[in-house]
């Protein structure tokens, strides 16, 4: 593998891990707004590691795809997300299913099982971005236990939006990204549903007084 090309996979490698770490950066905050600012930075991380693969393999259509995770992801959602947090004046998630302590020691575990499970297929791999893999499902299943672990709508939607971001860096790790078209569905149907939380959190305020999805479970037919 020549320098230039190893010094790009790690890279890559490096922007991936810094993507993992914002995970755990979420799992222990109990801000609303903070959560929303580390997405955003994740998403900044994420358009990083795409523009990075782009330019070391030659992909032009990931390029765009980097684009579309500045726009959307980094600046149309998360104000979305925080004028959702102003108008609702909820600033802190003060009850959670899981503590945060043992929300770190049950991301750890997820980061390991990812591992276990993708160590068998990584060096099957020839792409220099093969080894973002593992850090790809880590990702995936710790945006899945955010959606668990959390009562408010919008950290859930946080945790909808970094599962998105995982399976975008798993496909770019296994394929150099999705086709273009699919890529517009996907960042279509993603800006979508943060305007469906937009709506959906301001009905359960006005229905409950609170935006914990927990109080759902009172309704009647």
């Amino acid at each position: 593998m020549p320098v230039s090309t190893h010094l790009g996979s790690q890279l890559v490698d490096l922007c991936s891990v810094l993507l993992l770490l914002c995970c755990f950066a979420i799992v222990a905050q109990r801000r609303l707004s903070a959560c929303v600012d580390l997405f955003a930075l994740q998403s900044v991380f994420l358009a990083a590691t795409a523009a990075l693969v782009a330019f070391l393999t030659g992909h032009r259509h990931i390029y765009f795809a980097a684009a579309l995770t500045i726009v959307i992801k980094v600046i149309v959602l998360p104000r979305i997300l925080r004028k959702v947090i102003e108008r609702l004046n909820v600033s802190r998630e003060l009850v959670m299913n899981v503590n945060v302590p043992a929300g770190l020691l049950i991301c750890g575990a997820l980061v390991i099982v990812a591992f276990f499970i993708t160590q068998p297929i990584i060096p099957l791999g020839y792409l220099l971005t093969r080894d973002s893999l593992a850090i790809a499902l880590a990702i995936v299943l710790i945006g899945f236990f955010t959606m668990i672990a959390r009562k408010k709508a919008v950290t859930q939607m946080v945790g909808f939006l970094v599962m998105e971001n995982g399976v975008f860096l798993g496909a770019t790790a296994a394929a150099y990204g999705m086709p273009l078209i699919v890529e517009l569905g996907v960042f279509f149907d993603v800006l979508v549903a943060g305007l469906i939380v937009g709506i959906y959190t301001h009905r359960l305020q006005d229905a409950f007084d609170s935006v914990d999805t927990g109080a759902l479970t009172v309704l009647k037919e």
